[in-house]
């Protein structure tokens, strides 16, 4: 029993063994896994935190956008129409629109007003590609669009814009051309649509730079403010926005809206990946797969029980040990025994051996005994053996006391592990565990305290990393002025180092020239004087004793005058024509000044481009040359020629008269054009003044009431004030209480009173004798009817009105009616007159009474307006 009980413990020892390493395996693995999971989940948070983040501010910019408009249908089908044409013709661009943007978001209503209707025009490369895209559109009837070819547009001078720019230096200026970031390719498109307007911060700005701090600045110059004003080149100022043009300005956060949209989807599938959790070994649930939390309490509670195993088990190994090992004493006491007992059992088996016999002996002496004896008792119950009976009695008492002792064997090992159990402590482990908890508690609210502190210093710190990412993009962003004005000043140098080194080859080849040009001029006076040819001189010059006593030298010196040696005096001088200074540069300089070259022929003054040029002339000369000898020698003297001379000089005097009279009436009809040009422009300007101030008052009147006691405002502005007959003229009027709007914007009723406030004011500066108005009043309701009725009986003691009208109001303050009418008896046309001064009332004066609504003249009567209905 005792090696049974020995192997038994230890099989079990070696299982105990093995799940302590398995176990351990398996919690080392846990706890990797475990460590992995809080790391990701860690990492997750912060990414989600921050994707949170990202998310909440491109919610944030969607709402500031107003992400709810929709493009109209035509604008669709117009865009639709871009795309097919960028697909048909390679030079389609797009809309400029599309093309280009501001470099910030403030600028957009500025650049979309100094742009203007530019702005929706579609870039093309070429003309020719402009007016196919023309007729596709045509063809296509999709609309009308505008076209900016890129090879004809003419942009302002470079200079223009440099002078400008230098205003950027103020702060509140800006080129509407620098706040804009385009391609380099449509940087012309860009320029032709705003110019050089400048942007300024403010209305003041604005005013400032155009009219100057004392009202008297000449700036002639437009600017836009960021707001949306306007000062134009003429003066005039613009305020207020239109719902278009505020949707027009928008149409650059449409772009920023899509980008946002996409934007926000990723952020969105990314948040969504940080949630789902890694894979590991010891996951057990599928819902724990795909959930982080549940997967790190999963895993917390594995590594609980493993380690708990791992505690029972050890301590299970613990007893066994020491229960093997009392085995094993026991079984090394049991085995001396064992062999004490043998050779005991040996000597007795050996008495027994011989005892054995005996008993033999004696068995078999008794069975005949018991045969002899026992035969009455076999014979009386019927046993045939009776030891064999004996032997399963016998059989029958050993089981039983066998399995006694079994139980009494069972009981005390029973007994023997109870008292096992009762001996072992389990109040110091539960203590433990209490202190470990207790501990653990302290740990996790210090814990949590620090990860509240670590909260506020990570907000603290993305506050910070959003101040440092803002200052970073305004950084940037300067970073990108900054390296443009280099590259712009870059290529500005190297432009001028390349005209630089164009000039000095251009002037090494004009003094290389040079040179040979006096070169040539030496040889050619040189051989004048040796061959004693009189070159035609100037008035006053032909005395010059100087010059003969220096021919006369330069002859002496040439030896024997011929061609060659003063071809041999040039080529030994040529080496100082180099030199402006030199002594024979000089006096080569002073003799050319003297000759006369009035005489020449125009083709002859021209410079020559080759040596092939001149080597031509020069045989043309020499073949006239050769001629003119041959006639010489041919001919005999004519003795008229004095004559004839003297009747050709009279005829040239009299040609230089008639030349200096001719220019004289040149100047003077020039002087009366300027004269008559300057009349014409103050003859205007008078007249556009006189209008101007008149079309103030005039429409002040018409537009006043009991209301609008200030009426409204009209003015006149030129395009050009210093050339008007080279530009356009504009009419702007403002109703009372209403914005500025240009004239197409206007009511019809609104463009009806404009339209006779300007006539009325033309009319003022030069009246005409009457008026016929046919039917003006059609757009007009009855207070305005009635203003103009007013009006034109206020003024009709300067002029007569005729006005054809279908308004009860008209026939009332008229002085007369007349109506045309058919006659049917006679197949034509007739009229019928009311003259409606007899129903007047006598003059206030006379004791007469006013009637209602009527204006008294001057000499107490209704003014008279005639109506025509």
């Amino acid at each position: 029993d005792a090696s049974k009980a020995t192997k038994e413990l230890e099989e079990r020892l070696a299982g105990l063994e093995s799940t302590i390493t398995g176990a351990a395996s398996e919690l080392k693995q846990a706890e990797k896994d475990l460590a992995a999971v809080e790391k990701h989940a860690r990492t997750s948070t912060e990414k989600r935190d921050k994707i949170d983040n990202e998310i909440e501010s491109v919610e944030a910019q969607l709402r500031e956008a107003r992400d709810d408009k929709r493009r109209s249908k035509e604008e669709e089908k117009l865009n639709a129409a871009i795309e097919a044409l960028k697909r048909h013709y390679p030079g389609v661009q797009g809309k400029l629109v599309d093309l280009c943007r501001p470099t910030q978001r403030r600028f957009n209503m500025a650049v979309t007003v100094a742009a203007g209707k530019n702005m929706d025009a579609i870039v093309v490369d070429t003309k020719a590609t402009g007016f196919e895209c023309i007729q596709y559109l045509r063809e296509q009837r999709v609309g009308t669009a505008s076209f900016l070819p890129l090879d004809s547009l003419k942009v302002p001078a470079p200079y223009t814009a440099e002078r400008l720019r230098a205003l950027e230096a103020d702060g509140r200026y800006r080129l509407a051309a620098d706040v804009i970031a385009c391609d380099e390719s449509i940087k012309k498109a860009v320029l032709y649509a705003v110019g050089n307007t400048v942007v300024c911060d403010d209305l003041d700005a604005a005013r400032e730079l155009c009219f100057g701090k004392d009202g008297k600045s000449d700036n002639r110059v437009k600017a836009v403010t960021v707001s949306g004003g306007v000062i134009s080149k003429a003066g005039t100022m613009t305020g207020g926005l239109t719902a278009e043009t505020s949707k027009a300005a928008g149409r650059w956060d449409e772009k920023e809206i899509a980008t946002l949209k996409s934007r926000k989807e990723k952020l969105e599938v990314d948040r969504a990946k940080t949630a789902k959790p890694p894979k590991t070994a010891t996951a057990t649930s599928t819902a724990a797969q795909r959930n982080i939390a549940q997967l790190a309490d999963e895993l917390r509670n594995h590594v609980g029980n493993l380690k708990n195993r791992e505690q029972y088990t050890n301590s299970d190994r613990t007893y066994t040990e020491t229960k093997l090992k009392e085995q094993r004493s026991l079984l090394k006491a049991s085995s001396d025994q064992a062999d004490k007992v043998q050779s005991e059992l040996d000597a007795a088996e050996k008495v027994v051996s011989e005892a054995n016999k005996e008993v033999e002996a004696a068995r078999a002496a008794v069975k005949e005994a018991e045969d002899v004896v026992l035969q009455p008792f076999r014979e009386k119950t019927g046993l045939s053996d009776l030891r064999a009976y004996d032997v399963a009695v016998g059989r029958a008492r050993e089981e039983y006391v066998e399995k006694k002792s079994e139980l009494r064997q069972h009981r005390a090992k029973l007994e023997a592990q109870l008292a096992y159990e009762d001996g072992r402590d389990f109040v110091t482990p539960v203590d433990k565990v209490e202190a470990r908890l207790k501990d653990s508690k302290t740990k996790l609210a210090a814990a949590v305290s620090k990860d509240e502190e670590l909260a506020a210093k990570v907000a603290k710190a993305k506050a910070e990393l959003a101040q440092s990412e803002l200052q970073l993009e305004a950084a940037s962003k300067e970073e990108k002025v900054n390296e443009q004005a280099v590259k712009d000043a870059q290529k500005v140098f190297a432009d001028a180092q390349q005209e630089r080194l164009q000039v000095s080859k251009s002037m090494n080849s004009e003094d290389g020239e040079l040179e040979r040009l006096r070169g040539e001029l030496h040889e050619i006076l040189q051989k004048s004087r040796v061959e004693e040819v009189n070159l035609p001189l100037k008035k006053g010059k032909k005395g010059d004793a100087d010059e003969n006593d220096e021919d006369e030298t330069t002859t002496q010196e040439s030896g024997s005058g011929s061609q060659g040696t003063s071809q041999g005096s040039a080529i030994t001088d040529s080496t100082h024509f180099s030199q402006s200074d030199d002594r024979k540069v000089k006096k080569d300089k002073r003799a050319a000044a003297k000759i006369d070259f009035s005489g020449l022929k125009a083709e002859l003054k021209a410079r020559l481009s080759s040596d092939r040029d001149e080597k031509k002339i020069r045989s043309i000369f020499e073949q006239k040359l050769a001629k003119i000898h041959a006639e010489i020698e041919a001919m005999a003297p004519n003795m008229k020629a004095n004559d004839a001379y003297e009747n050709v000089g009279e005829r040239l005097k009299e040609s230089g008269k008639d030349f200096d009279s001719a220019k004289l009436k040149a100047r003077d009809a020039v002087a009366e054009f300027n004269k008559v040009k300057n009349l014409r422009a103050k003859t205007f300007n008078k007249a556009f003044g006189a209008i101007d101030t008149a079309l103030k008052t005039i429409y002040k009147d018409l537009t006043k009431s009991s209301k609008h006691p200030l009426g409204g405002n009209a003015y006149l502005s030129l395009d050009d004030s210093d050339e008007p007959y080279l530009g356009g003229l504009k009419y702007n009027a403002m109703p009372p209480m209403k914005r500025f709007r240009d004239m197409e914007h206007l009511s019809g009723g609104e463009k009806t009173v404009a339209a006779l406030a300007l006539l009325f004011a033309i009319h003022s500066f030069k009246p005409a004798p009457f008026f016929v108005m046919d039917e003006v009043d059609a757009a007009l309701d009855n207070v305005n009817v009635l203003k103009v009725c007013n009006y034109i009986r206020q003024r009709s003691g300067d002029f007569q009105c005729i006005v054809i009208s279908l308004k009860d109001m008209f026939y009332e303050l008229s002085e007369g009616l007349i109506g045309v009418c058919r006659d049917v008896g006679l197949g034509a046309s007739r009229t019928l007159t009311l003259d409606l001064g007899q129903y007047d009332e006598l003059p206030i004066g006379d004791g007469g009474e006013k009637r209602a609504g009527e204006d008294i003249g001057a000499e107490g009567k209704r003014v008279r307006a005639g109506i025509t209905a």
